[in-house]
């Protein structure tokens, strides 16, 4: 009965389209036939009869073996490549004092607050600072002065009333006495500008719109120019990257090219439910890390709603393509053996036989 069995399988028509399908659960595939769920339970049936003994055996083979036969559908198939990424703030800033040697008078900020460009965050002493100033302005006014003396003492003698009792050299050395006092103006109104910088950075606002974490430095504190007072971090938008292996290089690069930017959602580690969708592809590195075999990614989400946070671990699925019409069935008719991917195909006389198969991408519905 095996032999005759066999016979059948041989002469079973070819009732095969060519097949695209994936083995990621809970997924649809695009595949071209009507496949048989089961094959488990025919290897337990094989187990248990030859365990009964000969008489057994062919009892067991001669009986028909329950089978779960699910039809193929058509529908149009988004094509996924599914990666791990990790979230990454678009930029960060540790914010540090830009002059040294002062103390901290108060913290304006609440730590994981966000807080504006130009936001006051901390607040120097300012007295230092503002001597400065007052002291740049000061050296102005008596420059000021000293070139306004110079100037008289120019003009006077340069007047022809005057000229015939002044020398040469003496009108040569008022007019360079002007020119260094104009220079010297124009010094003073340089270190005025200098000491407004100085007593400027006495008061430390945030850089960029983010995301204040938690302060470095309590107030009266004298700090430094290392001293960490807070990072501030960009969230919206923001970055996930990942990577994928070298051979989807050039898919993706060709899919990339396309008028529209490629579309990327970011997925829970857990549970595989949606995190943040409508996310894009920035960018693909310029390089292939040889030793893993894999090239980064770089996608960016809007992140208006923050589901998204720097650190965090997300599954990626980058959609490269939309199938029309494809062929789709469950993950779970495919099978896998040395000879690569099969399902069990349904045949006219209710049989079936091993078809190998294809795998064209991967699907986010659900059969």
């Amino acid at each position: 009965m095996r032999a005759d069995r066999r016979r059948r399988m041989r002469h079973l028509p070819h009732a095969c389209q060519e097949c695209f399908m994936s083995r990621f659960s809970k997924i649809a595939l695009i595949a071209a036939v009507v496949v048989v769920m089961g094959v488990a339970t025919m290897g337990v049936l094989h187990t248990s009869s030859a365990d009964a003994g000969p008489g057994a055996q062919a009892g067991a083979e001669a009986a028909p073996i329950p089978v779960t036969v699910e039809p193929v559908s058509r529908q149009d198939v988004p094509v996924y490549l599914l990666a791990q990424g990790t979230v990454q703030a678009r930029n960060s800033v540790a914010v540090n004092p830009q002059i040294g040697g002062q103390q901290l008078l108060s913290i304006n900020f609440k730590e994981g607050q966000e807080v504006k460009k130009g936001a006051l965050l901390a607040q120097l002493d300012p007295r230092n600072a503002q001597a400065n100033y007052d002291q740049a302005i000061a050296k102005l006014r008596q420059d000021q002065a000293a070139l306004a003396t110079a100037r008289s003492n120019y003009q006077r003698s340069s007047d022809p009333k005057y000229s015939l009792y002044v020398s040469k050299i003496d009108l040569d050395t008022q007019r360079n006495a002007v020119s260094q006092n104009e220079a010297q103006i124009a010094a003073d109104q340089a270190a005025i500008q200098n000491a407004k910088v100085q007593m400027d950075y006495t008061r430390i606002v945030s850089p960029i719109d983010g995301v204040a974490g938690i302060r470095g430095v309590d107030p009266g504190n004298v700090v430094t120019t290392s001293t960490n007072i807070v990072t501030i971090t960009q969230v919206r938008p923001i970055y996930v990257s990942f990577t994928l292996p070298e051979q989807n290089l050039d898919l993706v690069r060709s899919a990339a090219r396309g008028a529209a930017a490629l579309e990327v959602d970011a997925l829970d580690r857990v549970d595989a439910h949606t995190v943040a969708q409508g996310g894009t592809l920035d960018v693909i590195d310029n390089t292939v890390d040889s030793a893993t075999g894999t090239f980064k990614l770089r996608s960016v989400f809007v992140n208006e709603q923050g589901a998204l946070w720097p650190g965090q671990f997300v599954n990626v699925r980058l959609k490269l393509r939309t199938v029309a019409g494809g062929l789709v069935i469950p993950a779970q008719a495919v099978q896998r053996s040395p000879d690569g991917d099969y399902v069990y195909l349904l045949q006219a006389d209710q049989t079936v036989k091993m078809q190998p198969v294809k795998l064209a991408g991967r699907s986010a519905r659900v059969m």
